[in-house]
């Protein structure tokens, strides 16, 4: 059993069609067909199920994936410690980030590129459920978001600050002059929010049931910057942490009194995976922000 056919057999378990791993892999179909199935005779069962041009993954390589990803994941890891030695003279950084985070993620990515410029860094936006489902994957190194309500056992947290749940709207808005607003005549007012994937999603639904409201959901979007567009205009309000919406000069934020606790931004990291000398620095920048 070698590597190669492991992470052949991972590929096409990720895109489920052989034609599309093998063009991933920059290698020929009848090779990726070719190591899988001997990859198959070793083990003495089937992975996939061949239907027509249709693959599907076989109970015993959905338990087999499992023991696959830790044997890559063990074997990189290897060769990063051993790049490590060279301390940060090569290699890649691959970070997932909330949007509410970009603040302090772009003087961090500043100071680490002229420290160390031979590191190539790889840059996520997403969901947090995305980014938390790639980090258990090994597929980030790092992740920038708010803490969920139930912290992982299988991850690290390193806290950074607290940010708190405003209402946002347009500075031209009847309601801009506000010291305060509860959530009661937030939910008769027309909101647009990120989509349910969003942590800031998460929290402020689990906030309006807490207190028996239903808040008047028009828009749902996955582009931060869009919904602040939107709210700029006057259009729609939300809400949004307030280091989500700093230095936007068109849009006013007001603090919910209903909401008393703020939500902790944390830097994430695998437990179980090695901690690179690029890992290390980055955090250490990140926490100076």
């Amino acid at each position: 059993m070698e590597l190669r056919q492991l992470r052949y057999f991972l590929k096409a378990k990720e895109l489920m069609n052989f034609t599309e791993a093998a063009n991933a892999l920059h290698i020929s179909q009848s090779t990726l067909s070719q190591q899988i199935k001997q990859l198959e005779t070793e083990i003495d069962t089937p992975l996939f199920n061949r239907i027509g041009k249709r693959i599907q993954l076989t109970e015993a390589g959905n338990i087999f994936a499992n023991f696959a990803k830790k044997s890559v994941r063990s074997s990189e890891e290897s060769l990063l410690a051993m790049h490590d030695l060279k301390k940060l003279s090569r290699g890649s950084l691959k970070i997932g980030v909330s949007y509410g985070l970009r603040s302090i993620l772009v003087p961090a990515v500043k100071n680490f590129i002229q420290k160390y410029p031979q590191i190539n860094l790889e840059i996520l936006f997403e969901t947090t459920d995305i980014l938390l489902k790639k980090l258990g994957d090994a597929e980030l190194d790092l992740v920038l978001s708010y803490q969920e309500a139930q912290p992982a056992e299988n991850f690290i947290y390193q806290n950074l600050f607290v940010s708190e749940m405003m209402f946002v709207t347009s500075v031209h808005s009847e309601f801009s002059k506000l010291k305060k607003i509860d959530l009661k005549t937030i939910a008769a007012l027309p909101l647009a929010m990120p989509f349910d994937g969003f942590s800031t999603t998460h929290y402020v639904m689990d906030l309006f049931k807490q207190n028996l409201i239903s808040p008047n959901v028009k828009m749902k979007i996955n582009d931060i910057p869009t919904l602040i567009e939107i709210v700029e205009n006057g259009i729609l309000h939300t809400i949004l942490a307030d280091s989500t919406v700093t230095d936007q000069q068109n849009l006013v934020t007001i603090p919910i009194k209903e909401n008393k606790a703020g939500r902790k931004a944390v830097l994430m990291q695998l437990k179980e995976a090695y901690q690179t000398e690029a890992m290390k620095s980055f955090a250490e920048m990140i926490m100076k922000i």
